[in-house]
């Protein structure tokens, strides 16, 4: 696989970009919160840390017929549109965790790719009935 720059279209493939943006504050919050208390500024910092290991190695994939990851270019789960119950996207301000139920499953992501074009793939692949 190739490496991607902001969200591109391949045929009818979009692969969203990473947003860096929860790690970061993350890791930044931890620096003073390690002043007040050594080991909750620890422990914030290495979950930064590992979201940003993740936001580095995960990207989504919204194809015609599902939703791919792919960690290092290697494909680890694919999630047809047909087996979904629903969406959402938490915290409309920021958001911050992307949830999707399937039939058997819940899934719960942090939004470590570009939350705008994520909305777009999923209002487009499974729209909301309101």
């Amino acid at each position: 696989m190739t490496s991607v720059t902001p969200s591109s279209v391949t045929g009818q493939t979009v692969e969203l970009a990473p947003s860096y943006k929860i790690p970061l504050v993350l890791i930044l919050a931890a620096i003073p919160i390690a002043w007040l208390q050594l080991w909750v500024g620890l422990a914030i910092s290495v979950f930064g840390l590992f979201l940003m290991i993740q936001t580095v190695t995960i990207r989504l994939q919204f194809t015609e017929t599902a939703l791919d990851v792919y960690r290092s270019g290697k494909l680890i789960r694919n999630f047809p549109y047909a087996e979904w119950l629903n969406w959402r996207i938490f915290w409309n301000p920021i958001p911050i965790l992307f949830y999707f139920r399937e039939v058997k499953s819940i899934h719960f992501l942090p939004i470590i790719f570009d939350a705008k074009t994520l909305k777009a793939c999923l209002e487009k692949h499974y729209p909301l009935v309101k």
